[in-house]
C-alpha cells in the first residue's frame, strides 16, 4: 500500500508546520510520509525545538523549506494541511492532483510575548493542542 503523503504548510515553517510534521513521523509509522514548509521559510524557533525535546522529539537539526520550491518540483500529497490562521492559509499554493485540502488553525508561537518561563507554557500549550490533532486525525484517515 502507497503512504499517504502529507504536507505541513505554514509561514515561516519555523513553528507549528515543523512540530505538525514531527508527531506525524512520531505516530503515523509506516501510513504516512510526512514533510512540511512555509510560505516565506525563516529560522526554526527555538522555543518550539525546546518544547519538542520535553516530548522526546529533537527537531533541532531541522531546517526550514518552502512551499513554492515543493510545489515547483511537481511533488504530489494526498493532503496538505495549513496550520496558520485562515487568511495566511489562503496564500498556499494549490497542488496538483489528488490533494484534500484541510485547515487547522493554532496560534503562532513567535507571537507569544512574556517572559521566557510564560513564552514556554503558550508554546506547550501549541504542541499540545497539534499532538491532539495529528492523533485524532490518524484515527480518521
Amino acid at each position: 500500500m502507497d503512504k499517504i503523503k502529507v504536507l505541513f504548510v505554514c509561514i515561516h515553517n519555523s513553528a507549528r508546520s515543523q512540530m505538525a510534521e514531527a508527531f506525524l513521523k512520531k505516530y503515523g509509522g509506516d501510513r504516512f510520509c510526512a514533510e512540511s514548509a512555509g510560505l516565506e521559510p525563516g529560522k526554526l524557533n527555538p522555543i518550539v525545538v525546546e518544547v519538542m525535546k520535553e516530548s522526546g522529539i529533537d527537531i533541532s537539526q531541522n531546517k526550514t523549506k518552502s512551499v513554492f520550491d515543493f510545489f515547483k518540483q511537481g511533488n504530489l500529497y494526498n493532503y496538505v494541511i495549513t496550520v496558520c490562521n485562515e487568511a495566511e492559509s489562503e496564500k498556499c499554493p494549490i497542488f496538483p492532483g489528488i490533494a484534500k485540502k484541510l485547515h487547522w488553525g493554532f496560534v503562532d508561537p513567535s507571537s507569544f510575548s512574556g517572559s521566557m518561563e510564560e513564552k514556554l507554557s503558550k508554546t506547550r500549550e501549541v504542541r499540545n493542542q497539534i499532538d491532539r490533532k495529528v492523533k485524532d486525525w490518524i484515527k480518521l484517515v
